[in-house]
């Protein structure tokens, strides 16, 4: 017999696309035989992207782990030895246990990351086990968290406009966000407004997919983007270019920011972003005086020191031009906020049943973690995560890792780069073996994920792992043992979630008139868009948005010995982060890693289009073919990140080279404010 059964993405994506899988269920069990878009879904309408097409592919690969398995040789070796659950549950929790006893709960640090991105993969049984247990609490912020927190000084809130109204747009400025490949399924929404007479203007170091399609396309230095918005105000205040009406009723501080804003020229920025003064004077014309006017971003450029502030200025530029007025018009990054107002979290991740207070500590300095914390991490349980490829200062984690009074479990579906290095690794389903639900970041719908098969060999859900663990360490808490249903309940307690499972998906409440702040009424603490912060202030920050240079930027004295600015981006069509370089039909269609220089900078350093060339710094090197073209600009280095150790000569990755410097609020981590130089390998 075969059958149809609907489910959805899980990935790090805004798109959040629904699927459907086909099973034939024969004498040896169900078998998923395809997995293919559903055609019905509102925002993805049947496309899948390269990746997700072959997801079978990693379901059924010969390599996936479907056994216990425990360490036997060293750190790292990848030298493992295939153990029962019980022998394996039996070790982890009596070694656990200990820990705590010795050490207390925060010597344990669960790390858990965007592997997988539905509510009951990431929330579900771990954080209850983890604050039962007294253990430290990850701040999860690699990735998103910093966008979020600059808009909320702006905005009161980092929620945004519907992405889908931008086909009602006159002009769209896609700033620092490759939309064609990494939000594909949006692109359609933009190629309406077009149709109807948009214009697209793409804002970007690197001439990316999405920049070829653009009606203009301005390529700042990375890091720059704060300055040029700056200009932006300065050009649309002096010129009256304000709408003078909104900025009275509906903002407040615009005198600070007029002064502020006053010697911030377009002659300035230019000096500082590498653009021509006069495309900064007509972007600032072009944007204020068409309406409706977008920006559209994601969250790329948060990757800098200053990269909250660079999320909270830009969500100034619509509130000075009144943009939000306009269907179509406004700032559009995340619908994740509207979706997560049906998550009851405290409901679903329990911290009531933590006993006193818990450190926090940073996943995006996981090196710095395992190496200098006091008291020191002693155990690290690790799930939906690649830390080795995905975290900034590799080399650094590597010797974290090594450490041997470290003690690592990890809840893995392939031999990562990560999990070489740990003590055991239990076997992992994957998204169509497992029921849940996952919210989207990208469009306004809600998902429901019914399994399609059975896991293969031994392979367990994240919740079912974490329920085994916490019998296995004699813990007794009720509410560690709740089955997944129920867990789906607690969370989405206004949901029908019988309704959302026979449908698939839930269309979330969001304002009809599609521009949250049309009238005003932004959720702050003077309930206008604040130019000026108090709040920000409070914090020990500029109250004004501010640039300051990147102390391993464009200004540092550090380029004298590093001259080049590297660029971590998503290059690739067929990788998501970490997942996929792994399997052969996808890092073989994707080459191999390269580092990407202008002909300039190749030419001084008297490389030629694929010679095998060094980059490093002094957190590390890397060995790559050259590739020389014109999507950089001179002064910048790009080396897509994504492939794993092996596909490296010296074992390194992109992520050995790059800065861990935290940003100035809300947690992210500065990947692209990393120096380097490239000579001949």
């Amino acid at each position: 017999m075969t059958r149809t059964v609907h489910g959805v993405c899980h990935h790090d994506c805004p798109d959040t696309c629904g699927w459907t899988v086909t099973v034939d269920d024969g004498p040896a069990g169900p078998v998923a035989t395809k997995l293919r878009g559903n055609p019905e879904h509102p925002f993805s309408q049947g496309e899948l992207c390269p990746k997700v097409n072959r997801l079978l592919d990693k379901v059924y690969a010969p390599h996936r782990l479907l056994h216990p398995l425990r360490r036997v040789g060293p750190k790292g070796s990848g030298e493992f030895e295939q153990v029962s659950w019980d022998t394996a549950l039996a070790e982890i929790g009596a070694r656990l246990t200990a820990i705590v006893a010795e050490h207390g709960g925060e010597a344990i640090l669960p790390y858990g990351s965007a592997g997988n991105q539905s509510l009951l993969a990431t929330g579900g049984i771990g954080p209850r086990l983890f604050h039962v247990l007294g253990a430290s609490r990850q701040i999860a912020a690699l990735c998103g968290p910093t966008v979020g927190a600059g808009v909320a000084m702006t905005n009161g809130t980092g929620m945004c406009a519907n992405p889908t109204d931008l086909e009602h747009s006159q002009l769209i400025l896609i700033w620092g966000t490759n939309t064609k490949l990494t939000n594909r399924h949006l692109w359609p929404w933009i190629e309406r407004a077009r149709s109807r007479g948009a214009r697209i203007v793409v804002i970007d170091p690197l001439r990316t997919a999405t920049a070829a399609e653009a009606d203009w396309f301005l390529q700042p230095l990375p890091g720059t983007d704060i300055a040029l918005m700056l200009a932006m105000m300065h050009v649309i205040i002096r010129d009256g270019l304000h709408d003078a009406d909104y900025v009275e009723q509906h903002t407040l501080g615009f005198d600070e920011l007029a002064a502020h804003v006053a010697e911030f020229t377009a002659e300035w920025a230019a000096a500082e972003t590498g653009l021509a003064a006069a495309d900064i004077e007509r972007l600032a014309h072009e944007y204020a005086s068409t309406r409706p006017a977008a920006i559209r971003t994601l969250i790329g450029a948060e990757h800098h020191e200053q990269g909250a502030m660079l999320y909270r200025t830009m969500a100034c530029l619509p509130a000075l031009t009144g943009a939000w007025r306009d269907l179509g018009g406004g700032l559009f990054r995340s619908t994740g906020v509207w979706q997560e107002e049906l998550v009851d979290w405290a409901a679903l991740t329990r911290p009531d049943l933590a006993r006193g207070t818990v450190r926090d500590l940073n996943m995006s300095r996981l090196g710095d973690v395992l190496l200098n914390e006091d008291p020191s991490v002693q155990a690290l349980v690790l799930w939906a995560a690649n830390p080795m490829v995905t975290v900034p200062n590799t080399e650094a984690i590597r010797r974290g890792l090594e450490r041997d009074d470290l003690f690592m479990v990890a809840h893995e579906q392939f031999l990562t780069d990560t999990v070489r290095y740990a003590d055991y690794i239990l076997p992992a389903a994957t998204q169509i073996e497992s029921v849940d639900v996952t919210l989207a970041w990208g469009h306004l719908w809600l998902g429901w994920n019914e399994p399609a098969i059975e896991p293969p060999g031994e392979a367990v859900s994240n919740t079912e792992f974490f329920r085994r663990l916490a019998a296995a360490m004699g813990l007794t808490e009720p509410a560690l043992f709740d089955d997944d249903l129920t867990l789906l309940r607690q969370a989405l307690p206004t949901v029908d979630l019988d309704a959302l499972r026979r449908d698939g998906w839930l269309r979330v409440p969001f304002p009809e008139s599609g521009t949250p702040w049309a009238e005003g009424g932004f959720p702050t603490a003077s309930g206008r868009a604040e130019f000026a912060s108090a709040a920000l202030e409070a914090l020990g920050q500029p109250r004004l948005p501010t640039y300051v240079p990147s102390s391993e930027g464009p200004r540092s004295e550090l380029r004298e010995r590093f001259p080049l600015q590297l660029m971590t981006p998503k290059h690739h069509q067929r990788f998501l982060n970490s997942s996929y370089s792994h399997m052969p039909r996808h890092s073989g269609a994707e080459g191999t890693p390269f580092v990407e220089l202008d002909p300039a900078d190749a030419a001084a350093r008297g490389l030629a289009d694929g010679d095998l060339a060094r980059v490093f710094n002094d957190r590390g090197a890397i060995e790559v073919p050259v590739r020389i073209t014109d999507r950089v600009r001179a002064g910048v280095a790009i080396v897509p990140w994504g492939w794993w150790r092996d596909q490296h000569s010296n074992g390194a990755s992109a992520n050995s080279l790059t800065n861990d410097t935290l940003t100035d609020w809300g947690g992210g981590v500065a990947f692209f404010d990393t120096l380097v130089d490239v000579e001949r390998a």
